[in-house]
């Protein structure tokens, strides 16, 4: 362990989802004692149902021009797989003005470019967690495959890995016929005509791995509480104090903010005006005659697959609205809709964990990372949907920032006071 002359000796993560416990267990590796509060427990937020892909090769920033286009239509359509429901919601309004200014082509490169070196950090910080000894697995993907019906519906994903090797980001892929993804994946339908294969990504089961990673940082000495929602957070110039809605204030060197999509409701007051919205993603799990070998992923429908044990997450939506709202059965149907023609054998109408989480999006796609107005306020979220891929990256440069004072170049571009 490394533990700087100047570094706090104790210091409170508010977030258990992964990029919390990731800053916890990255912060025990310097020597700091942390503690962990979460207002409902370990993975409970957007952390347990999504996806579970570590794909550094495709971790490009939310705005974009399709996604624009996607969003308009959606207004009109709550099929669609990015949806805005009419809102006088003042906040969101401002949020959605952002980030249509953010969605062009040149303001996307600028955006990848900076996302660039911290995804080169993702996988290698996964290592370093399961050299330590987290026990969570990550799963290398055997196939990793981009479906679509046609050939012309692919070259938007041709043209954006494009602008991703311009961008500095390596990946390597081959471009496949129909018939050549069906003999990797007998699980895609005849439907399918055209596809593109990753390679060098993997996948976890997100609950999972999360719930492994908090055992190891208890087993460290560090403490999680659960059922533990923080009322305040108050900066005396020397110390910070924490008050849980039940507890009495407790006193830390330092607190890092990791509270996904809730982010803004304290760092607000340390100075971070960057609006951070809920972008609610919706899952569940089905049996299917041919578990995949790895993800499989229709975008033009927005509908991602990954194969955890014996059944299959299928995942999907990008629904901008209030993260307490009640799981929707349209968009669930929606995703069936969409996804029931392009997979064999899957058992759509059997459905098990249905489950909507809200995503932390950033207008400008770029996560809130370091610190705050206060030097003793971190904030670490905003991920969008890298939250799970980035959080160990996230966390072990944070820890770095925390105990050293010192700002690693890879977080630069992510200063919540932009």
């Amino acid at each position: 362990m490394v533990h700087a002359n100047n570094a706090p000796g104790r210091v409170v993560i508010v977030g258990a989802g992964m990029v919390g416990l990731s800053t916890a267990w990255f912060l025990q590796e310097r020597g700091v004692e942390v503690t962990v509060l979460d207002r409902k427990g370990v993975a409970a937020g957007a952390s347990w149902g999504n996806a579970g892909w570590l794909t550094p090769g495709i971790s490009t920033p939310l705005p974009e021009p399709a996604v624009l286009r996607y969003g308009l239509r959606a207004v009109l359509s709550p099929s669609s797989p990015v949806y805005i429901p009419p809102t006088g919601n003042v906040r969101l309004i401002k949020f959605l003005t952002s980030f249509a200014r953010h969605s062009t082509s040149a303001r996307w490169r600028t955006a990848m470019a900076s996302l660039v070196p911290i995804n080169r950090c993702a996988l290698s910080s996964f290592d370093t967690l399961a050299d330590g000894g987290v026990e969570g697995q990550t799963e290398e993907a055997k196939s990793f495959l981009a479906a679509y019906r046609t050939a012309a519906e692919r070259a938007v994903l041709l043209e954006e890995i494009e602008h991703i090797h311009a961008a500095g980001q390596g990946i390597e892929f081959d471009v496949l016929t129909g018939d050549d993804a069906r003999g990797i994946e007998p699980s895609l339908s005849d439907e399918i005509g055209a596809a593109i294969r990753l390679h060098g990504q993997r996948f976890i089961n997100p609950g999972d791995f999360v719930h492994r990673l908090a055992d190891a940082v208890r087993q460290r000495g560090g403490v999680i509480r659960e059922d533990a929602e923080v009322s305040s957070i108050d900066d005396d110039g020397r110390t910070v104090q924490v008050s849980t809605e039940f507890g009495h204030p407790e006193t830390f060197d330092s607190v890092v903010l990791a509270t996904g999509t809730w982010l803004g409701d304290f760092a607000r007051q340390f100075g971070v005006k960057t609006v951070v919205q809920a972008g609610r993603g919706y899952s569940f799990s089905v049996a299917i005659e041919h578990v995949p070998a790895g993800p499989v992923y229709f975008p033009a429908q927005r509908v991602a697959c990954t194969p955890l044990g014996d059944r299959l997450r299928v995942a999907g939506m990008m629904e901008f609205r209030k993260p307490e709202a009640a799981l929707d059965r349209r968009r669930i149907e929606a995703i069936v809709d969409a996804a029931r023609p392009l997979l064999r054998g899957a058992d759509l109408d059997s459905r098990q964990d249905e489950w909507v989480g809200s995503r932390p999006c950033t207008p400008d796609g770029l996560p809130l990372i370091g610190a705050t107005r206060s030097p003793r306020v971190f904030a670490a979220g905003g991920h969008g949907m890298w939250g799970i891929t980035l959080g160990p990256a996230t966390g072990r440069l944070l820890a770095e920032t925390i105990t050293t004072g010192r700002v690693p170049a890879e977080l630069a571009p992510f200063d919540p006071l932009r």
